[in-house]
């Protein structure tokens, strides 16, 4: 009797394309599993950086909490993240057969929850409610700190004290103070006050101001991040009545004596960008010399960031290790890379809190730490995971930075740089070749501008959207600013007060005022040139998001598929450029109305003067740099001193606008009738219930409540501040009426 060995066949392990067979190529459960084996094999197969992506998480759940508008809402958003977590936590066959994505799925929920909390804890801890209403008076209060701002003919002064509003819900206790933030009119005029001292002025407090129109500058957002309660103006003479004791550490103290001390030896007129570069003190700098370095791209080299302290760290660092390298004995027995390290990361440390600690110079003193610790090492110093650490530390400490102009076009510039200089084609080009030096010189000065205009590409949709204005000229205008502001500039101010202590630094000031004089030249040469600002009106946020996905993927992955997000970004891109400008703009306490001209060349407002904070918003809102003209120029406008009635014709359609101008008493049957032939009724004083006109009525007591308004005629809309800030500390929540979907008013006959 034969005897027959039993077998035992093991199948093959399962790929993650079969299992899409097995349920079957049309069935629910097939597609999602070729859908999941096609992701699965894109994230196992390309180089997949997780730090990066762990940031732009992080930062993602602060900005989804700025974003949504109340609690239930951020804690919503928390709760189902963390379920989508341990769901695919618990799916056995997520986390085996496509091992990449659920490590992905279940990893990054967690980052997006963590962001989002970490920026509430922060608006909780440090949020300061501002004063319930304007108030003047005499007060005392302790300084904080001083800020001279001799280009705009005042100081400014940080002070502590105790609410000056009985019942106002906060806290009136001596241990208890708010901070207020003054201006002092006059140059010089803090002269005998210091740090620490106790005094006493009279002035005009105002709670910190809200954007004036829909996505504006937030003045009050900044102000709660970082404690100030009120702002205004001293309206008498600043008195001490104590003098303090100084500051422990005497930062502030150093830096204003050190930009005193810039100012003496090379003169007002190039002190501010002299103390900009030294300390950061850009309060020297005149208006129209910040004007041209905006206009001509240059700008990013009065705020020390990245060009500065890496220019600091890196002096420092070859300095010291070639110093070394002339002792064989030390040389022999001592890492030099360590101690220059070490040199080059106490350099960045003190210039980066002598120049006052900003978010841009915190950034880059992460990012040269991380260098010097790559270098160190014997790493790859400039990498997407340095960023993506030093991008994180940022967050953790400042998580509101990232809705912020200078996070992003600081973080966007060296992500471009990053993006450039690691691509395959570009490492081949700066291959070692056989040729002679004069090639390769041209070679690194072609890579040069290339890396410019790659970084202004991807910076201008960034200062379109916050400032509504960019330089087009700014990667050739680089080229030259950037060598002579680091190779000439800075190491001419360096060396001259350093000479200074000996007394020697007189013909090294004389230098350094010419470099400067060069760089404001170049700025003004190329800021003057044909076509060299351009100008954007105020647009909608989901482009600019579009615009970041797609600059996002670029930046974050290598090869091929990063060109995936090229259509993404030249979207968001399209929609900028494209957007329409509001066809009327409204302040939020509809003072100031500003009608823009059929095709946006001109813009019309209620009440015009030579300069002004309004009137600079909603030229910048509109678009437009043309000189404005008042409503009584408006073709077919009827005015008298109480009201202007303007005939508005947009897509076909005809508006009948009435604005109040006057503060005189107006009979209510009169103003109702006017009413009733208007569709859009506008005024900053309180509108009986009569007035009743066809669309809209925009009053003293509606507009405390939305806020500013953008209103687009064409599209029967009207965006409001309120439906931007939510239920914030920063901005009282009120019920908001949406102008959406309202009716479209009657066409004329």
């Amino acid at each position: 009797m034969g005897t027959h060995a039993a077998t035992c066949e093991i199948p093959p392990p399962e790929s993650p394309g079969t299992a899409a067979l097995q349920h079957g190529p049309w069935t629910a459960k097939g597609l999602l599993s070729r859908v999941l084996a096609v992701v699965e094999r894109f994230l196992s197969g390309a180089e997949f950086e997780r730090a990066p992506w762990v940031t732009v998480a992080f930062a993602t759940g602060i900005i989804a909490w700025f974003w949504l508008p109340s609690a239930p809402a951020w804690a919503g958003l928390c709760g189902a993240l963390v379920a989508i977590c341990a769901i695919c936590y618990a799916s056995f066959p997520l986390r085996v057969v496509y091992p990449h994505l659920g490590r992905a799925l279940s990893l990054l929920p967690l980052v997006v929850v963590a962001g989002c909390l970490v920026v509430w804890a922060r608006s909780e801890l440090v949020g300061q409610p501002a004063i319930e209403r304007p108030l003047s008076g005499n007060f005392s209060a302790q300084v904080l700190a001083i800020e001279s701002q001799p280009a705009l003919g005042r100081d400014r002064l940080l002070l502590a004290m105790r609410d000056p509003l009985s019942g106002s819900g906060h806290d009136a206790s001596p241990g208890n103070a708010i901070k207020v933030r003054l201006n002092v009119p006059g140059k010089g005029s803090t002269t005998g006050i210091a740090v620490g001292d106790l005094v006493a002025f009279r002035a005009r407090l105002m709670p910190p101001a809200p954007p004036m129109l829909p996505g504006a500058y937030n003045f009050a957002r900044t102000s709660w991040f970082t404690g100030i309660a009120a702002s205004g103006s001293v309206t008498g003479e600043v008195k001490v009545v104590r003098k303090g004791k100084r500051s422990e550490w005497g930062l502030l103290d150093i830096r204003q004596s050190l930009t005193n001390h810039i100012r003496a030896r090379i003169g007002d007129e190039r002190a501010g960008i002299a103390a900009a570069f030294v300390t950061g003190d850009r309060g020297g700098i005149t208006e129209a010399d910040d004007q041209a370095m905006r206009d001509s791209g240059l700008a990013h080299l009065l705020s020390i960031s990245g060009l500065h302290v890496s220019a600091m760290v890196g002096a420092v660092y070859l300095l010291v290790i070639r110093l070394l390298a002339l002792f064989p004995w030390v040389a022999l027995r001592v890492r030099l890379p360590v101690v220059a390290a070490g040199a080059g990361a106490a350099a960045g440390v003190a210039y980066t809190l002598l120049s006052g600690s900003e978010v841009p110079t915190v950034r880059s003193c992460i990012g040269s730490l991380l260098v010097l610790i790559a270098l160190a090492l014997g790493r790859e110093p400039l990498s997407l995971r340095m960023l993506a650490v030093a991008a994180f530390c940022v967050l953790l400490l400042w998580p509101e930075a990232v809705i912020g102009p200078s996070f992003q076009l600081s973080f966007g510039a060296v992500l471009a740089l990053i993006a450039v200089s690691t691509a395959k084609p570009v490492r081949h080009f700066l291959g070692p070749r056989d040729e002679g030096l004069a090639m390769t010189g041209l070679r690194h000065l072609a890579l040069l501008l290339l890396t410019g205009v790659v970084i202004d590409l991807a910076l201008m949709p960034i200062g379109l959207y916050h400032f509504h204005r960019a330089g087009v000229y700014g990667a050739l205008a680089n080229v030259a600013a950037i060598p002579l502001s680091t190779f000439v500039v800075m190491p001419l101010l360096a060396c001259a007060l350093v000479l200074d202590i000996a007394g020697l630094g007189g013909p090294v000031w004389w230098l350094a005022g010419i470099s400067i004089d060069l760089l404001v030249g170049l700025a003004r040469w190329f800021a003057s040139r044909p076509g060299a600002v351009n100008l954007l009106p105020g647009t909608d946020t989901w482009a600019f998001l579009l615009f970041v996905a797609g600059g996002l993927w670029m930046g974050l992955w290598s090869g091929r598929i990063r060109w995936a997000g090229l259509p993404i970004a030249s979207v968001g891109v399209f929609l900028l450029a494209t957007a329409p400008a509001a066809d009327m703009l409204v302040s939020g306490d509809g003072r100031h109305v500003g009608l823009v001209e059929d095709g946006g060349k001109r813009l019309y407002l209620l009440r015009n003067s030579e300069s002004g904070y309004a009137r600079d918003n909603l030229m910048e809102f509109a678009g437009i740099e043309a000189d404005p003209v008042t409503f009584d120029k408006f073709p077919g406008a009827r005015c008298n001193r109480d009201f202007c009635a303007l005939p508005v014709r947009r897509s076909g359609t005809t508006w009948h606008v009435l604005v109040s101008r006057g503060r005189d008493a107006v009979a209510e049957r009169s103003l109702a009738a006017a009413c009733e032939r208007s569709d859009i009724v506008i005024s900053d004083r309180w509108l009986p219930r009569s007035c009743k006109p066809r669309w809209f009525k925009a009053d003293r007591g509606s507009l405390g409540q939305t806020g500013g308004l953008a209103v687009y005629l064409g599209k029967a809309r009207i965006d409001t501040v309120a439906q931007t800030q939510g239920e914030h500390g920063w901005w009282r929540p009120r019920p908001v009426h949406r102008y959406r979907n309202a009716p479209a008013p009657r066409k004329s006959q």
